[in-house]
């Protein structure tokens, strides 16, 4: 059992990320981050702001629905009853697989771009502001919107602690770069990888963080 969390990079893990976890019953959202029972499970770096923000939005988006939408034979017994409370609990609180899953489709979609509805749907919000700012009905002033962010997929890396846990997606797109993601049993906030020293202290590279957790030295299983 793994549950998930994620964050924009590793230093900003912190007591509130855990709002992202859903109530399931009693003791199912921690009270803090322990460094002895949470540890990195992956880091996602990408090369434009804008891309990693993006990636980080739909990554929210998925997990909202594998916690409401799921379907009812995986809380089921073979019977047909309901599986007790705590058991179910431990099952919607396992997203691990479902994580990976949904950032192997996340790169995938930034791969194929926007679609042409979306287009135009942002090229109207632009001239709405336009027009509306050319007959002085703009009461506040604002930043124009911009056009839709930049997509593609080059110069993605995935750092994994487990080179392993990639193969829970059925495919990643091949400009995606997978690497090994430096852990210790009771690891820091931020574990110092081969590269980190001359890049400490960057802020124009944004990293999509997941953090499982499990029991002190085990992996996470499914």
């Amino acid at each position: 059992m793994a549950q998930i969390v994620g964050d924009y990079g590793i230093e900003d893990l912190n007591v509130a990320s855990l709002a992202q976890l859903p109530f399931l019953g009693k003791k199912t959202v921690p009270a803090r981050l322990r460094k002895d029972l949470w540890h990195p499970f992956c880091l996602v770096e990408f090369p434009r702001p804008s891309q990693g923000l993006l990636a980080f939005r739909r990554l929210r988006e998925f997990r909202r629905l594998h916690e409401t939408s799921y379907p009812l034979s995986l809380i089921t017994l073979a019977k047909g009853q309901l599986l007790p409370k705590k058991q179910r609990g431990k099952v919607l609180m396992d997203q691990k697989a479902n994580s990976i899953a949904d950032l192997a489709a996340v790169l995938q979609l930034q791969k194929e771009g926007w679609t042409e509805e979306h287009v135009q749907t942002r090229e109207r919000q632009i001239e709405r502001v336009r027009m509306q700012k050319e007959r002085g009905k703009q009461k506040y002033r604002r930043r124009d919107p911009q056009g839709p962010p930049e997509m593609g997929v080059e110069g993605v890396r995935v750092r994994w602690t487990n080179l392993l846990d990639a193969e829970f997606a059925e495919t990643w797109p091949e400009e995606v770069v997978h690497d090994g993601l430096t852990r210790h049993r009771y690891t820091a906030a931020l574990p110092l990888v081969e590269g980190d020293v001359e890049q400490k202290g960057r802020k124009d590279v944004p990293a999509a963080l997941l953090d499982a957790g499990g029991k002190p030295g085990s992996e996470a299983r499914v």
